[in-house]
């Protein structure tokens, strides 16, 4: 559906719809990576306005959760920013959202909205075995990211294990356990939902590196890459820095664009 959209000279956003929506399934595919809030307004107001003007379902895409990592009250009083958003956009009208791998699906079954949170890592690890990297060994970070190492394994089948990680909860910085992984010789690919500064793969490239890897690329669904990270990674050690189109940047060389066609397909031949 054509969308009419400008920015007014303050900034704020204009929205029109150029077809009547009354009566119809709205889907709205909308970003909500940097800058994040002003994505996230243009989203309440697409779905309002939908949702005034008679829309009879609407479902939010958003490849990229803004504000999703703050999931938890990791220090008292602090904003459970990832609940206000979800709030906000179910007062504006959204009874359903499609999310790709969120930084903690577990508490996406406490919102108030239903979150389908579909994972791209299989998507990636294809990309790498149509490179050549078939028996690759893939690397998650920290434990809870083993189910991350586990996916990408399926499809490269070269064995997979993680990267113990600690995270201080008043600087926000992240320590590794330099734990021996069976990589001498062989190439290495490091899985993440998201890189944004880079400081944690960029300590996982240099430990993989250390121990003599072939190869070691990092990949991930996510890429923020905040100011000169891409630079970093590589200056660590990696020969490669790999993500999907979720973000658009220099790295985004795989699409999630039939994962979540497939989605859409599905729901729509069951409605």
């Amino acid at each position: 559906m054509p969308l009419e959209f400008k920015r007014f000279p303050d900034g704020e956003s204009y929205i029109r719809f150029e077809d009547n929506v009354k009566g119809e399934d709205v889907i709205i595919v909308q970003t909500t990576s940097p800058p994040q809030n002003e994505n996230l307004v243009q989203l309440f107001l697409i779905a309002d306005n939908a949702k005034d003007l008679g829309a009879k379902s609407i479902t939010a895409v958003v490849p990229y959760f803004a504000y999703a990592r703050q999931d938890s009250r990791f220090r008292p009083g602090e904003a459970l920013s990832v609940k206000t958003i979800v709030s906000l956009l179910k007062t504006c009208g959204i009874s359903r959202i499609i999310t790709v791998n969120s930084h903690n699906p577990a508490i996406l079954k406490t919102l108030p909205i239903p979150i389908e949170d579909l994972s791209a890592i299989s998507l990636l690890a294809q990309h790498f075995k149509k490179k050549g990297f078939e028996k690759a060994f893939s690397v998650s970070l920290g434990k809870k990211g083993m189910e991350t190492a586990e996916e990408a394994n399926k499809v490269l089948k070269g064995g997979c294990d993680y990267i113990p990680t600690q995270r201080d909860r008043l600087t926000g910085n992240v320590t590794i356990e330099k734990k021996t992984l069976p990589v001498k010789g062989r190439d290495a690919i490091i899985f993440d939902d998201i890189i944004s500064s880079g400081g944690t793969m960029i300590k996982a490239v240099g430990w993989v590196k250390e121990q003599d890897a072939n190869s070691v690329y990092a990949a991930c669904i996510h890429p923020l890459l905040i100011g000169d990270t891409k630079e970093k990674i590589l200056k660590a050690g990696a020969d490669g820095v790999v993500g999907t189109d979720s973000i658009p940047s220099s790295v985004s060389e795989v699409s999630i664009a039939p994962l979540i066609a497939a989605v859409l397909k599905k729901r729509a031949v069951s409605a």
